[in-house]
C-alpha cells in the first residue's frame, strides 16, 4: 500500500533528511534536529592541514624562501673562519711552531692566504652559480618547478656533508675539498633556488599581486640571511666549528621535505607548452638568452615593428645592481677603514641592514605597490575621460564565451564583457623602479657625509628603504615578456643581476682601493650614486608595448600549439 504523501513530501528521497532538519530546527540548517541521522565524520587533522595549505599558497612560498636561505646562511660566516684555521695549519706545516703569547694564527701571511683562498671560493661560487641558473631553469621546464626546487635544496645538503669532511680533514686536504665542493653548485646552489621560487610565485600567484609577492619573497630571503649569519656565528662559537655545517645539513633535509609537502604542483608541460616551438634540446637550455633580444611585435594597425623595452630594462637593471649591489660591502669596508669597526660591529651592521631590508620588502613594499597601482589607474581613467575616447570593450560572439542559459531566466543578447587585464596597473611598477634607483642614489650620497660611527648604523637603517628595485624589475619583466616566456624572462633577469654582482665587486673594489690610497674613500659613495642615477636614466627608455600590440613570437607559438592539437584530434 502506498504511503500517504502531500505537498510537503519531497520528490526525491535523498534530501528528505536535510529538509526535515531545516523544518525541525525552525529554519536554521546549522542547528541539528533531535532525531536526525548521524552526520558525516569530521575531517581529520591531516585533511584540515591540507585544506589550510591549499588556501595559504603565498605564505608557503614565502616560508620556503626563508627556510632555504636560512639553510644556506648557516655556513657563510663559519666558512671564512674554517679557511683561516686551515691556512694556519698549512702555514705551520713548513714553518717552526708558534711560541709566545697570543693567537698563533694572527700573522700577515696567514691573513693573506686566507683572503686568497676565500676569493677563489667566491669566484668559483659565482661562476658555478651562473651555470646553475641555466640548469635550474632547464630542470623547471623538464621536471616541473617543485621537483627542480627539491633538487636545489637536496644537492646543497650533499655539498654541506662533503664540507664536513673537509673540516675534519683540515690543512691542504680540507682546502681542496672545500674548493671542489663548489662544482656541486652547478646542479643545486644558492642562485637556482631563488629562480625556481620566483617561477613558482609567478605561476600560481594572481597577476595583480605578482610584483608584491616577488618583493615579499626577496624580503623573506633577506630575513633568512640575517638570521642565518647570526645563528651560524653563535653556533660555531658555542658548540664548535663543525656544528654550523651539521645544522645546515639537517636544515637542508628539512627544507627538501617541506618543498615536497607544501609547494604547489605545477606540471612541467604547463611551462614547456608555453615556450616557443624551437625551444627543445640545446636551444631550450639557452632559451633565456633569447629573451634579451629585441622583441618582434605586431601593432594594432597590423604593421610589424621591433620593441626595445626589455633590452633597455635589462640594461637599466644591470647598472642598478652595479650600483646597489656593492652598497652593503661598501658600508662595511668604509666603517672598517674609517671608524675601525671590528668583526663584531660589522656583524651587527650587516644584520641590521638585512633585517631592515626584509621588513621593508615584507610589510611596506606590497602596500606601496597596491597604493601606487590604484593611483596609476585613477590617473589613467581621468586622462581617458578627458580625451573623451572610451575604451573599446570586447564583444562576446563565440559560443564558448557565453554562459549557459538557466531555465528560470530568459536568454540575453551578448553584451560587452569587461575582461580582467593581467597587466592592469603594472605601469606603476616601472615608474617605481626608476624612482627607487634615484632614491637609492640620494641615500648612498648621504652616507658619504658620515662623521661618526652611529651615522653608519643610520645609513644601514635607511638604505634598505630603496631596495624595492629588484622585485619591481621582475614584475615589469614578466609583463613585458608575457605568460609564454615568464620562466625564461625571470631566468634572463636573474642572469643579468648575477653578472652585475660579479662586475660590481671588481669595479668598486678597485675604485675603493684607489680612493683609499689618496685618503678619500668617501668619494666611492658618490661614484656609486652616479651609476644609480645613470641606471634610472636608462630606464626612461624602457616602456611597455603599445596598446593593442602583441608579440609575434607568442602568436606563432599559439598557432603551432593549435595546429598540433588539430593534428592529434
Amino acid at each position: 500500500m502506498a504511503s500517504q504523501s502531500d505537498e510537503t513530501t519531497p520528490l526525491l528521497r535523498g534530501p528528505q533528511r536535510a529538509i526535515g532538519a531545516v523544518n525541525e530546527s525552525n529554519g536554521h540548517p546549522d542547528r541539528k534536529p533531535r532525531n536526525a541521522a548521524p552526520s558525516e565524520p569530521e575531517p581529520t587533522l591531516f585533511f584540515r592541514v591540507c585544506r589550510l595549505l591549499e588556501k595559504r599558497v603565498e605564505e608557503r612560498i614565502l616560508f620556503a624562501g626563508f627556510l632555504i636561505t636560512l639553510s644556506f646562511s648557516f655556513t657563510q660566516v663559519p666558512i671564512f673562519y674554517v679557511f683561516h684555521l686551515m691556512v694556519c695549519d698549512v702555514f705551520y706545516s713548513d714553518h717552526p711552531p708558534f711560541e709566545g703569547p697570543g693567537d698563533r694564527c694572527t700573522r700577515n701571511e696567514i691573513a693573506a692566504g686566507t683572503a686568497t683562498q676565500y676569493s677563489i671560493l667566491g669566484m668559483s661560487t659565482t661562476l658555478c652559480g651562473t651555470i646553475n641558473l641555466f640548469v635550474a631553469g632547464w630542470m623547471a621546464k623538464r621536471l616541473g618547478p617543485r621537483a627542480a626546487l627539491m633538487v636545489q635544496t637536496f644537492v646543497p645538503a650533499i655539498r654541506v656533508a662533503t664540507q664536513i669532511l673537509g673540516v675534519m680533514a683540515g690543512g691542504k686536504a680540507g682546502i681542496l675539498i672545500f674548493q671542489c665542493t663548489q662544482l656541486i653548485t652547478v646542479i643545486g646552489g644558492p642562485v637556482g633556488y631563488i629562480l625556481v621560487a620566483n617561477i613558482i610565485a609567478g605561476e600560481v600567484v594572481q597577476p595583480l599581486r605578482r610584483t608584491a609577492v616577488f618583493g615579499m619573497l626577496q624580503g623573506c630571503i633577506m630575513l633568512g640571511q640575517g638570521l642565518g649569519y647570526l645563528a651560524g656565528g653563535v653556533i660555531g662559537d658555542s658548540w664548535g666549528i663543525r656544528r654550523p655545517f651539521e645544522v645546515a645539513f639537517c636544515s637542508f633535509l628539512l627544507a627538501t621535505l617541506y618543498v615536497r609537502v607544501a609547494m604547489p604542483y605545477i606540471p612541467a608541460e604547463s611551462l614547456s607548452s608555453q615556450s616557443t616551438p624551437n625551444s627543445k634540446g640545446l636551444a631550450g637550455f639557452f632559451a633565456p638568452l633569447r629573451v634579451l633580444a629585441p622583441q618582434e611585435i605586431c601593432l594594432a594597425s597590423g604593421a610589424a615593428a621591433r620593441h626595445y623595452g626589455v633590452l633597455f630594462l635589462c640594461a637599466g637593471v644591470f647598472l642598478g645592481v652595479l650600483a646597489t649591489g656593492y652598497a652593503p660591502l661598501l658600508i662595511q669596508m668604509y666603517a672598517t677603514a674609517v671608524f675601525e669597526f671590528d668583526q663584531n660591529k660589522n656583524g651587527w651592521l650587516m644584520s641590521e641592514f638585512a633585517f631592515m631590508r626584509a621588513a621593508f620588502l615584507i610589510f611596506l613594499f606590497p602596500r606601496i605597490i597596491e597604493w601606487g597601482r590604484r593611483w596609476h589607474l585613477a590617473s589613467g581613467a581621468v586622462a581617458m575621460e578627458g580625451t573623451g575616447e572610451p575604451e573599446q570593450a570586447h564583444l562576446a560572439t563565440n559560443p564558448e564565451e557565453l554562459e549557459a542559459p538557466i531555465g528560470s531566466f530568459a536568454e540575453e543578447e551578448p553584451v560587452a564583457a569587461s575582461e580582467a587585464r593581467e597587466d592592469e596597473g603594472t605601469g606603476f611598477d616601472l615608474f617605481f623602479l626608476r624612482i627607487s634607483l634615484v632614491v637609492d642614489g640620494l641615500l648612498t650620497m648621504c652616507a658619504a657625509f658620515a662623521t661618526k660611527s652611529w651615522h653608519i648604523y643610520l645609513a644601514a637603517c635607511l638604505l634598505p628603504f630603496a631596495s624595492g628595485s629588484a622585485p619591481a624589475a621582475k614584475g615589469v619583466m614578466t609583463e613585458m615578456c608575457g605568460a609564454s616566456r615568464r620562466a625564461d624572462a625571470l631566468n634572463a633577469l636573474t642572469l643579468v643581476e648575477n653578472i652585475a654582482r660579479l662586475a660590481t665587486q671588481g669595479l668598486f673594489g678597485f675604485v675603493f682601493a684607489a680612493l683609499a690610497q689618496v685618503g678619500k674613500p668617501h668619494l666611492t659613495f658618490f661614484a656609486n650614486a652616479g651609476i644609480a642615477f645613470l641606471a634610472a636614466g636608462v630606464l626612461l627608455f624602457s616602456r611597455f608595448r603599445p596598446e593593442g600590440s602583441r608579440l609575434l613570437e607568442d602568436a606563432g607559438a599559439s598557432q603551432s600549439q593549435q595546429d598540433s592539437s588539430d593534428d592529434r584530434s
